[in-house]
């Protein structure tokens, strides 16, 4: 018997999983991005992971790298 995975909560307005849509400055144009992606991933057709990658780097929120805590060095 296969066990049953558990439902992913989903955004009321676009039907996208929350945890996708965390962090996005224009929801309803990540959600737009994430569904065409999936579409076009559906139906075999090519998608350009480059054109992907920035448009989602573009809604990230914060918009930098974050820089790494400097290590206390021992004595």
């Amino acid at each position: 018997m296969t066990k049953k995975q558990r439902r992913v909560p989903k955004d009321k307005k676009t039907g996208v999983p929350k945890k996708y849509m965390s962090g996005a400055k224009n929801k309803a144009a990540k959600a737009a991005e994430i569904k065409r992606t999936a579409e076009a991933y559906r139906k075999g057709e090519y998608i350009d992971i480059k054109a992907v990658s920035k448009s989602r780097t573009k809604q990230n929120v914060s918009g930098k790298k974050k820089k790494t805590t400097k290590r206390k060095s021992k004595k």
